[in-house]
């Protein structure tokens, strides 16, 4: 599914905005938007918000035999994945082009300009090392997905701890958390993404750009660099030309932003580790705010206590008086019993069911003594005819000599006689089945 286009209507708004310096969130044109961090109850769990942008970061590890040119390094591996639950756009089980693109700058920017130490991660030469794996959600989508991304990897990285182990002769043992402390990883520096939206061919500058602003933009440059002012990486997309005074003034605000934004996250890691250490709430729990839980919460309707009992009075004399109560039981028939208000006993009346298969009988009983007189009278009619026809009229004269009879007509009044009755009778047969089974089923 592809992401909706803008209008020409929200196209010209947006730009028009940027021209006057106004931004639809109300920022300024340098501002970022607030980062928040919050932990998992595990290690290596977190997840950071960039406005409405939200990444879940998770780092594992396992020990795997290493690759054959680099024998006493670990490795790393990035894993970006972006699911239509962030946005509609996004496809399942397809890598776009932004995804491939995303997953190649995280890779230069936290493999390539080693911030992490791999060789402190080889467990025996050429035998066992470890293999350390950051997977990366996406699970909202309001634009600048690299910046977030960026951030989750890097403080996941610093608040996950390996298990410890120790190595005998050829024997490696692999100790659980409780039999000794899990080891963090040793971090050099935290490279940071910081990314810049250019607008009518690099007239205009914005940073962190939203979801509706990448959608106008024609440029996008992104830097990594660190608090030490080190860049690690610089990526270009869009087709613009940029003045060396552009990406410089670009490079010092990368600077002052990532400045705050690793302070930002030294001071969330190093709370962390306090309420851990107290034993304090911790993780997704701590972080979630008191009643934002239930979307449905109502306000509180403040109630008067005072006078409570006049209150009551009051109610009690303005309603109405109770009903007749019936204190002793009332026999109506024997074996039943009525306290109080109830409605009449109906034990011995028929349920509905039992009254409709009864008209249902009386009908049918109606039916085939209608039928059967139908029958009598006309055998009768029948008979009739047949001494009648059996009679012979004779004339006066000696001549002529006539005789009456009808035999044909008879027989064929026999015959529909004989046939209505074997449709009476499977009639009947057909109905006393289909109430037997209404009753069986009643």
């Amino acid at each position: 599914m592809k992401e909706t286009p803008l209008s020409n209507c929200e196209r010209r708004f947006l730009l028009r905005a940027i021209e006057e310096r106004k931004r639809l969130d109300g920022r300024q044109s340098y501002d970022y938007r607030n980062v928040r961090i919050s932990f998992g109850a595990d290690y290596g769990c977190c997840i950071v918000e960039l406005g409405r942008t939200k990444v879940l970061g998770q780092v594992s590890c396992e020990l795997v035999s290493p690759k054959l040119n680099r024998a006493t390094e670990g490795i790393l591996f990035f894993n970006l994945e972006l699911s239509p639950m962030a946005s509609p756009a996004f496809e399942p089980g397809r890598q776009s082009e932004l995804l491939v693109k995303l997953n190649r700058l995280l890779e230069r920017c936290l493999r390539n300009s080693k911030c992490i130490d791999t060789e402190s991660l080889c467990v025996v030469a050429g035998v066992k090392v470890w293999q350390i794996r950051v997977d990366l959600h996406l699970l909202n989508h309001d634009g600048n997905i690299i910046d977030a991304a960026s951030i989750a990897a890097i403080v996941a990285l610093c608040h996950f701890r390996r298990p410890d182990v120790s190595v005998q002769g050829d024997e490696v043992t692999l100790y659980t958390p409780e039999e000794r402390d899990p080891v963090p990883l040793s971090i050099h520096h935290m490279p940071i993404c910081v990314s810049f939206a250019f607008f009518q061919q690099g007239t205009y500058l914005l940073v962190d750009p939203s979801e509706r602003e990448e959608r106008v933009m024609d440029g996008l440059l992104v830097i990594a660099m660190n608090k030490h002012r080190e860049i690690c990486t610089i990526q270009s997309s869009g087709g613009i030309m940029l003045l060396k005074d552009q990406v410089l003034r670009c490079s010092k605000i990368t600077g002052v932003k990532v400045a705050e934004i690793t302070e930002l996250i030294q001071k969330a890691l190093e709370n962390d580790r306090k309420v851990r250490k107290e034993g304090g709430k911790f993780g997704f729990a701590e972080s979630i705010p008191n009643q934002k839980i239930s979307a449905f919460k109502m306000e509180r309707a403040p109630v008067d206590t005072n006078d409570v009992e006049e209150q009551a009075e009051e109610i009690i004399t303005k309603a109405d008086p109770p009903s007749e109560v019936f204190a002793k039981p009332i026999l109506q028939t024997p074996g039943t019993a009525q306290i109080g208000e109830g409605i009449e006993n109906s034990w011995g009346d028929l349920e509905e069911s039992e009254r409709e298969e009864q008209e249902e009988d009386n009908s049918d009983d109606a039916t085939t003594s209608g039928v059967q007189k139908m029958e009598t009278e006309e055998i009768s009619g029948v008979s009739k005819t047949k001494k009648e026809a059996d009679t012979i009229i004779l004339s006066d004269s000696e001549e002529e000599v006539v005789v009456v009879l009808e035999p044909e007509e008879t027989r064929k009044k026999t015959r529909t006689h004989t046939s209505a009755k074997q449709e009476n009778s499977s009639s009947k047969k057909t109905f006393n089945k289909k109430r037997k089974k209404k009753r069986t089923t009643h």
